[in-house]
């Protein structure tokens, strides 16, 4: 069973950056993964998905350009690198997986069952 955890959150100013990070345990090379967001009173917002076998990535419109998802497979993690911060990406940010196969787009991020706990990201104008 894959299990899912996250670290890297922090406060920065914005247009600040960090690195997200998520350690895998268990199998996930032909898994589809990405990054979902909450923040207080919002719902979950997916932010970017990518194809551990192919690398292939897609990423919401609130945040292409600005991030960037990434995977290493020999270290078993999946990356999340974050630029320009604004007050408005504050949230609680997981990643999440399940097996490939079929289409796999933003919106199925925040839906899929196996998560971590999350880590959260702070940025103060």
């Amino acid at each position: 069973q894959v299990q899912l955890v996250e670290s890297g959150g922090g406060s920065v100013q914005a247009g600040g950056s960090l690195t997200l990070s998520c350690t895998v345990s268990g199998y996930i090379y032909t898994y589809c993964m990405g990054w979902f967001r909450q923040a207080p009173g919002k719902e979950r917002e997916g932010v970017a998905r990518i194809y551990t076998g192919s690398g292939s990535t897609l990423y919401a419109d609130s945040v292409n350009g600005r991030f960037t998802i990434a995977r290493d497979n020999a270290k078993n993690t999946l990356y999340l690198q974050m630029n320009s911060l604004k007050p408005d990406d504050t949230a609680m940010y997981y990643c999440a997986a399940r097996p490939g196969g079929g289409y796999c787009g933003i919106s199925q991020i925040p839906t899929m069952e196996t998560h971590g706990q999350g880590t959260q990201v702070t940025v103060s104008s």
